[in-house]
C-alpha cells in the first residue's frame, strides 16, 4: 500500500516483533502498558483537581483501558474528558486491533508455512460411520419392539 500512514507502518513493524505466542503477548502487554501509563499522566495534567498525583491518574487509566470502570475517579474538565475518550476508545479498538492483527498474522504465516489445518476427510468418513451404526442400532431396536 502506497499510502500507508506512519501509524500503519507502526503497527506492521510491530506485528513483525511477534513472530511466537510469548512475543505477541510481549508486544500486546506493552502496548497495554503504554497506553495505560501515558493515559495515567496525561490525565493528572488535563483533570488535576480530580487526579491530583500520578497514582490517582494511573490508577484511573487502569480501570479505564480494561473496561472496569469502578467510577470512583472521573474526569469532569473538557479536556479531561476528552482525554477519556480517547484512552476508552484506544483501550476498547487499539489494543483489540493489535491483537487481532497479531493472531492473523500467525494464521497467514500459518497457512502459507503448510500448517493449515487438518484434512476434514478422515473426520467425515468417521461420522458417516457412527451416522449408518446408529441407524442399524434404531433399526434393531424397531424391529424388538414391532
Amino acid at each position: 500500500m502506497a499510502d500507508e500512514t506512519r501509524m500503519e507502518r507502526r503497527l506492521d513493524r510491530l506485528i513483525a516483533h511477534a513472530e511466537t505466542p510469548r512475543t505477541a503477548a510481549a508486544v500486546i502487554a506493552t502496548v497495554t502498558v503504554t497506553i495505560t501509563i501515558a493515559a495515567g499522566v496525561l490525565m493528572t495534567f488535563a483533570d488535576h483537581k480530580n487526579f491530583p498525583s500520578a497514582g490517582t491518574g494511573l490508577w484511573w487509566a487502569v480501570q479505564t483501558v480494561t473496561t472496569v470502570g469502578y467510577g470512583d475517579r472521573v474526569p469532569e474538565t473538557p479536556i479531561g474528558q476528552v482525554v477519556a475518550a480517547v484512552v476508552m476508545l484506544f483501550g476498547i479498538g487499539f489494543v483489540t486491533v493489535i491483537t487481532a492483527s497479531i493472531t492473523g498474522a500467525f494464521v497467514a504465516r500459518n497457512r502459507r508455512d503448510g500448517q493449515s489445518a487438518p484434512d476434514l476427510a478422515p473426520s467425515t468418513k468417521l461420522l458417516h460411520e457412527i451416522l449408518e451404526r446408529l441407524d442399524r442400532i434404531e433399526a434393531a431396536t424397531d424391529d424388538k419392539h414391532s
